[in-house]
């Protein structure tokens, strides 16, 4: 189902998709584009990029129009020069990529970095300061759905390490393979050819000198944790978390998962699996997405 023997190289990922001006940054996007009545937009996780969704995109691409972008900073978009690129500026770009290719009634997947996207998104929906329609909403693994009081207690403690062992990701390609290593329940599922790909990606257009944020990504999502809380709160789109059982980074927010209590979610779970559920167990993650 999934062409997972076929080897995808950074440089032939990189031919199926092209640059967008937006603003004053240029984004790498990829849109397969067919005659499907239905679209199905994907927002990447954090330090990786579009390149995640390489085992899957052969049989997406066969039911919805599929567009998949790096978000300023990873892969192949343009970086960011010596600062910290907020949440709150990435929507707007990812925003204004959409307006540029006139989507408007899509279904959404995001996953790890790009949930808070998502949920920036909804807050800006529910405000009436955007105007465009999403069927789905499908989450997956990454910052949950949790109240603020929990939030603390869960990640206070914890946000030195998180850095800390992030920030050592980007020392050398033998300690991210390690920690990459790590992300998955079976680490057999990727494989070094496909870890040195990723780095080379990570390392694109000095990316990996620049890309060290991750303290300001950590406070940003406790500031803004009652804002998209609330947008998901208020949202009327239905929502969905397809979730990798067996992810060490977001454990301690499972007995939440289980026990969660807005109306408009489900949760699909998927056994014997970690963070990357997409690339870890494709066709388990292609049913999920592909049920309806």
């Amino acid at each position: 189902m999934t062409n997972n023997d076929e080897f995808i190289s950074s440089s032939d990922w990189q031919k199926k998709g092209f640059l967008i001006p937006v603003h004053n940054k240029n984004i790498f996007t990829i849109d397969t584009g067919g005659e499907h009545e239905n679209c199905l937009v994907i927002l990447h996780g954090y330090l990786t990029s579009s390149y995640d969704y390489r085992k899957v995109l052969p049989e997406l691409c066969k039911h919805y129009r599929v567009i998949i972008q790096d978000l300023i900073g990873f892969g192949f978009s343009d970086k960011i020069e010596n600062k910290y690129f907020t949440i709150t500026e990435q929507t707007d770009y990812v925003l204004e990529l959409w307006n540029i290719l006139e989507l408007r009634n899509f279904t959404l997947v995001s996953h790890d970095y790009g949930n808070l996207i998502t949920k920036e998104i909804l807050a800006r929906k529910n405000s009436y300061s955007t105007k465009i329609e999403i069927k789905k909403i499908y989450f997956s693994n990454g910052s949950a759905p949790i109240n603020h009081r929990d939030y603390s207690e869960i990640h206070k403690p914890d946000e030195d390490d998180v850095s800390k062992e992030m920030i050592s990701m980007l020392t050398s390609f033998g300690v991210y393979k390690k920690i990459m290593k790590e992300s998955f329940y079976d680490e057999n599922k990727i494989t070094d050819e496909e870890l040195k790909e990723m780095w080379t990606q990570l390392h694109y257009n000095n990316g990996r000198n620049i890309i060290n944020f991750v303290y300001n990504y950590v406070r940003e999502r406790k500031i803004f944790w009652d804002r998209w809380v609330n947008a998901l709160k208020e949202t009327e789109i239905p929502i969905e978390l397809v979730w990798g059982r067996e992810d060490k980074i977001t454990d301690q927010c499972l007995p939440n998962l289980r026990d969660n209590k807005f109306a408009n979610q489900n949760i699909s779970w998927i056994e014997n699996t970690a963070h990357f559920p997409m690339l870890e167990s494709p066709e388990k993650w292609l049913q999920s997405i592909l049920k309806a």
